[in-house]
């Protein structure tokens, strides 16, 4: 893939040629040796979350206000907005966002490809306030909103490996060294050396690999269709979400 043609692309239009022009693989694993576990943890989370289907039922207002997000993000013509809202709202409910944890929508990252100024848009992320260093990114799949499919996995990269360089920045104006290499929770493993041959359009000799995985769902055919709605669906998913507490470090 070395003799690819590569340009200079904002985030929002990397593919699969952008991943092989910068030997970047990714696989999916199973979801237990994802998290490295051999049983998924209960989520930290009201019951009512895990035992009652719609949000007209809850007693809580604020687990009504979280399905009641769910359901519009389920819908593909209400927009991408919706499906940030209710990401947002998760990682507030599952304790992902505290004091010194923020959630932002729409975070706009300096991305320098081929020698070019471009931009890496995220949909969401965590940011430590105290550091201004981003935590965790999340990319949407539009596949549902949009005729043509997006690569949301790409895209995905290019958020992670512009986070990484503006984590750097934030370290270098406090006065610390900046980092070498960190796995962005996304979940993809960044390094200095890669962030420089897709600064200079360059092709890396060593491979990036990134690794994903699917919660272990009920109907996985139905997945997409589904999303966390149904309760069975829901339990599980939640299960995944407390585990990668641990990788993102809450």
């Amino acid at each position: 893939m070395a003799n690819i043609v590569r340009s200079a692309k904002s985030g929002s239009d990397w593919t699969r040629t952008e991943l092989d022009s910068y030997h970047i693989t990714i696989h999916q694993v199973d979801h237990l040796l994802f998290f490295g576990l051999q049983e998924l943890p209960q989520p930290v989370i009201d019951q009512e979350l895990l035992n009652i289907l719609d949000a007209d039922t809850m007693q809580q207002d604020r687990n009504a206000e979280l399905i009641g997000l769910l359901d519009l993000a389920m819908i593909p013509d209400k927009g991408e907005t919706a499906v940030d809202d209710f990401a947002v709202e998760l990682f507030k409910v599952l304790g992902y966002v505290r004091r010194l944890r923020l959630a932002r929508t729409r975070v706009d990252l300096p991305l320098l490809i081929c020698g070019e100024e471009r931009h890496a848009k995220t949909d969401v992320c965590i940011v430590d306030r105290s550091q201004n260093d981003i935590l965790l990114l999340v990319q949407k799949d539009k596949r549902l909103q949009q005729l043509e499919p997006v690569n949301a996995r790409a895209q995905l990269v290019a958020e992670a490996v512009a986070a990484f360089n503006e984590n750097n920045a934030q370290r270098e104006s406090m006065g610390l060294p900046p980092l070498v290499s960190k796995v962005m929770a996304g979940i993809i493993p960044v390094t200095q050396t890669l962030s420089d041959h897709i600064a200079h359009g360059t092709y890396p000799p060593a491979e990036t690999q990134v690794t994903y995985c699917y919660p272990s769902v009920p109907r996985p055919a139905r997945r997409r269709s589904e999303g966390m709605k149904p309760l069975d669906n829901r339990r599980e998913m939640l299960k995944c979400y407390e585990a990668f507490k641990a990788i993102v470090g809450i």
